[in-house]
């Protein structure tokens, strides 16, 4: 993916951050969850698909043939936990409204190497429940059609095939799903003025961004902030773990390679450190081979988890690698403070790539 793409994210997020905060929002979390949405200023015609390198769930879709409909175009890619957690909302919305003249298109674009593999978009989209169209973006032709810059971003466009409405980030539900119900009634289709509910669970909870203080951290040098030894880029080096870290630091334990995008782990049973703040930790990780299995360990301040267990692991910590995918490691039962979260690999090979909080 170009390098654009994820500095234009993270530099969103972050101005994001800066303006609520001044706003008395107070926590990084907040400023996620709501990002930008409006109107466009400048309506254009809804730009061209054919850029798709694969449908699923569907034959080829077209923007002249989605005429007559209410289209929205939902920007996804599978391991982004901020897009996972508005997947319930788009998909009960494809659900309702189906019958009455929407179409939700997901538009999955990949932010890392392995979420190109049709392979991990067909499982994802099965695991996740996505059955509506998908169109699989992974040369970034819709994308760059759409000018987009961030996940999860969604596109309304309405029966003339005018965009009428942008939304980037997680949050505004209800202003998303009333954008939906008046194109629908300007096209003709009556609705029954009701909202959507859900009930989130697992990865797809929204984060308690009322106690959120830790932001999305890329581990590779790239992108990579709070690493709290001195790094050696591309090469096999032996780390240890400083006596302290501060909040937001983390460290690597064992013989790593800290690479531009993941870090990699060459021995067995090194571990990764992480000073954090927040309900969840999640962190996106990938076998060394595809299909190869990885045991992992989770603590939490020195002890197993318990009932703070994430999805991923059990109460003793204890988890497995599988597949290349975004992991709930953390989901703490009791007071949200600053922890030390930790993560032990019993086998080397494991390429760990982004940890998100919640």
């Amino acid at each position: 993916m170009p390098d654009s793409i994820n500095q234009q994210r993270r530099r969103f997020i972050g101005a994001a951050a800066a303006s609520l905060a001044a706003a008395r929002l107070g926590t990084i979390g907040a400023a996620i969850e709501q990002m930008s949405c409006a109107a466009l200023v400048n309506a254009r015609t809804l730009p061209s698909l054919s850029g798709a390198t694969e449908w699923l769930n569907s034959p080829p879709l077209t923007s002249a043939g989605l005429r007559g409909k209410v289209v929205l175009v939902d920007f996804w890619t599978y391991t982004c936990v901020n897009w996972t957690r508005t997947l319930p909302y788009v998909r009960a919305w494809a659900e309702k409204y189906k019958d009455q003249g929407l179409v939700v298109i997901g538009a999955h674009t990949p932010e890392f190497e392995f979420e190109k593999d049709i392979d991990n978009i067909r499982w994802a989209a099965k695991v996740m429940n996505v059955d509506y169209p998908v169109a699989v973006d992974s040369d970034y032709a819709i994308w760059r059609a759409f000018d987009n810059n961030y996940w999860p971003a969604a596109y309304i466009a309405d029966a003339n095939g005018t965009l009428r409405f942008h939304h980037y980030g997680e949050g505004n539900y209800d202003a998303i799903e009333r954008t939906i119900q008046r194109l629908l009634k300007d096209a003709g289709h009556k609705t029954d003025g009701e909202l959507v509910k859900v009930n989130p669970v697992g990865l797809e909870l929204a984060a308690d961004y009322g106690t959120l203080r830790s932001p999305e951290n890329y581990l590779g040098y790239h992108q990579g902030e709070g690493f709290a030894s001195a790094l050696v880029e591309d090469a096999p080096t032996t780390y240890s773990v400083p006596p302290r870290l501060s909040l937001n630091q983390w460290a690597l334990d064992g013989n790593w390679t800290v690479k531009d995008k993941p870090v990699v782990l060459n021995e067995p049973n090194g571990s990764i450190v992480y000073r954090f703040h927040g309900r969840d930790v999640n962190l996106i990780m990938s076998p060394p081979i595809k299909g190869q299995t990885v045991r992992f360990t989770v603590k939490v301040d020195g002890k197993p988890p318990g009932a703070s267990h994430g999805e991923d692991t059990d109460a003793q910590g204890n988890g497995t690698l599988t597949r290349q995918r975004c992991y709930q490691l953390v989901r703490l039962q009791d007071r949200v403070t600053d922890r030390t979260f930790e993560i032990q690999f019993a086998d080397p090979g494991v390429e760990a790539f982004d940890f998100t909080f919640g």
